[in-house]
């Protein structure tokens, strides 16, 4: 885990079960340099019933007549085969390769692999025999927290800690589970919410339209982002046109690199950048018209000018009722 903000493009099935596309995903991640692609691993058999409707959401976004969520995500399998091409793919690469787990047999896999983090997914969170047999490898965790509550996110860390995992191996992120989520219902203060609550280190899986929210929730102190993108968002599928495409990715990461540094250590101070230009900037007490010597400076023949390399005006009652050494003409700066 990154001390920096973790970048993760959540390709997820964007691929649309094609291994081509997928592989075009990982060049793109690559070109806007995020940290990991993470992909979804599933049996679509121990997923979801062949009973269960498609949400809202998924509908709205196929745009066909089946409503079965089986159908559709038979058809954005990916096989174990074309995962093992994958992760050989994005090491070539040089990108991390990472992927949620949908079901138990589907976490024996990805263990085989051994990506040494782990996610679990919004959907998951009341998933007890999930989080557990999750929690029990020992390696890092990034838990989602849409359609949560903090009842919910207390119960799914305890589950975590009371078997076998340490605190400081949880990010919690905060997520808002609508496709696109509408910015009324973002709520990115929560996420500080849960940091303060839990003591659990913080990040924000995105939803929204654009880039302003991850790159705000980086401003607020999220350590991780996740967000979706896709090749293009007019292609069919459950979540593209929730995804943001290459372009924006690669805004979005540089964005979040220029905010990681703007945040600074938190310590004021004058930077090098500015302190050539302190004299520029700041005044001194000058002479406001001509001064012989043995005059009083008063606040009739002493004013405020710059430049800043004289006696600071914070000096001012000091040099007020001095008598002048010296003759001075208008504006120059006065000498104690």
């Amino acid at each position: 885990m990154n001390t920096k903000v973790l970048i993760i493009a959540e390709a997820g099935v964007n691929h649309n079960g094609s291994l081509d596309l997928a592989k075009q995903l990982v060049d793109e991640a690559v070109i806007a340099g995020v940290d990991i692609i993470k992909f979804q691993t599933f049996k679509t058999e121990k997923l979801v019933s062949r009973t269960a409707k498609q949400a809202d959401y998924q509908k709205r976004n196929i745009g066909g007549n089946e409503d079965s969520q089986f159908s559709m995500l038979k058809k954005l399998e990916l096989n174990d085969e074309q995962h093992k091409i994958l992760v050989n793919y994005c090491h070539s690469k040089g990108i991390c390769f990472f992927s949620t787990a949908f079901d138990l047999d589907s976490i024996d896999y990805l263990h085989s692999l051994k990506l040494g983090l782990w996610k679990i997914p919004s959907g998951e969170i009341t998933n007890y025999p999930y989080i557990k047999k999750i929690a029990q490898y020992g390696e890092p965790v990034i838990m989602s927290t849409g359609m949560s509550e903090l009842a919910d996110i207390d119960a799914a860390i305890h589950v975590l800690l009371n078997n076998g995992l340490k605190k400081e191996q949880i990010t919690v992120l905060h997520c808002n589970t609508e496709y696109p989520t509408p910015m009324r219902d973002v709520n990115l203060r929560a996420m500080l919410e849960i940091r303060e609550k839990f003591g659990v280190k913080i990040g924000y899986s995105d939803h929204t339209e654009g880039i302003e929210v991850p790159i705000a929730a980086v401003a607020l102190g999220a350590t991780i982002i996740e967000k979706h993108f896709t090749l293009d968002k007019t292609m069919e599928g459950p979540d593209h046109k929730a995804s943001l495409e290459p372009q924006e990715l690669r805004v979005m990461v540089k964005s979040i690199r220029n905010i990681e540094q703007a945040l600074g250590d938190g310590h004021k101070k004058i930077s090098e950048s500015e302190r050539k230009n302190i004299d520029v900037a700041r005044k001194s007490i000058v002479a406001a018209c001509h001064i012989q010597t043995g005059d009083l400076f008063t606040e009739k023949n002493v004013t405020v000018k710059r430049p800043g390399n004289g006696i600071s005006p914070m000096r001012w009652e000091e040099v007020i009722g001095i008598r002048a050494m010296r003759d001075y003409e208008e504006d120059e700066l006065i000498e104690l």
